[in-house]
């Protein structure tokens, strides 16, 4: 009798690492298959585009364990009835078998989680962790909305020719496609840049919340309307470079670039240049906030 009415003492005690436990088993497989997958580029095309998630997973799992963690004990226990929905329809998608179903069902059940055990404040905690596993889980949105980056695909084209025929090279641009040396290159929707902007954005929100300037309005927008200014140049610059390398017959030094680990450390250094632009965006909002508050007075 004493070991019975202990049992659930111990399961109210430790339900957090119970859940972890449960969640662990589910869903370790599926997130080590994206992990190879993004690591290996053995996934598909369009989940190649949630590469992000190699350090959006961690951070989210960090800020889940040490930023947030003493304000949902602090909760009160108050289930909510959408969280038992989004676990059923999360467990469903989860028995489908089906990939992206089953990819969805991750952030499903985490959401329904918070929900179930702490209601809609719980959710309203875990919101930021909640929407980076959101935005790193692998869906078909990118091949969703590849038929409608084609005025971006033109728009990379017809700069990076402008660029091109500025520095002494003889190049024809026909909509989507450059002609150097009678070489094409085409600006498909996969070297449009998507995936560099989705990545970009995806960074961006990291670092906003990293240094505080998420809770600035001024600073948030700022900062993503430059991401994505950054983001479609150095673009731009990229395929400028893949045109002038493939049209003078650069073959070596072209898929290093577009397919070798010098279009990963391309990527890498345009998302480092996101700290600086940060760190400037943050200045200049305070100096002029700054300068609003001394005229006020």
């Amino acid at each position: 009798m004493q070991i019975g009415r202990r049992l659930p003492l111990v399961i109210e005690r430790n339900y957090i690492w119970i859940l972890i436990g449960i969640l662990a088993l589910l869903y370790a497989p599926l997130i080590l298959h994206w992990y190879d997958g993004w690591l290996n580029k053995s996934i598909s095309l369009e989940h190649e585009y949630f590469s992000h998630g190699l350090i959006g997973l961690p951070f989210a799992a960090y800020i889940a364990w040490s930023d947030t963690r003493k304000r949902w004990h602090r909760l009160s226990d108050r289930p909510h009835p959408l969280g038992a929905l989004l676990l059923f329809i999360g467990g469903v998608f989860y028995l489908t078998g089906l990939p992206d179903f089953v990819n969805l069902s991750f952030p499903l059940v985490l959401a329904g989680t918070c929900l179930w055990l702490k209601g809609l404040p719980g959710l309203k905690v875990e919101a930021f962790p909640l929407l980076l596993v959101l935005l790193a889980t692998p869906t078909e949105v990118p091949y969703l909305i590849a038929p409608y980056t084609l005025p971006l695909q033109s728009f990379i084209a017809g700069f990076a020719g402008f660029i091109l025929s500025h520095l002494g090279i003889n190049v024809t641009v026909e909509g989507i496609y450059l002609f150097v040396n009678q070489r094409i290159v085409e600006v498909a929707p996969h070297c449009a840049g998507l995936k560099m902007l989705l990545t970009s954005l995806y960074v961006a929100l990291m670092l906003l919340y990293w240094t505080g300037a998420l809770a600035s309005r001024s600073k948030t927008i700022l900062f993503l309307g430059s991401t994505v200014v950054l983001s479609v140049f150095g673009n731009i610059i990229r395929n400028t470079l893949l045109t002038f390398f493939h049209g003078t017959s650069q073959e070596q030094i072209f898929h290093w670039l577009h397919e070798g680990w010098g279009g990963d450390l391309y990527s890498a250094c345009m998302l480092g240049l996101l700290i600086p632009l940060l760190t400037g965006i943050e200045w200049l909002v305070d100096y002029f906030d700054d300068g609003s508050s001394a005229e006020m007075s």
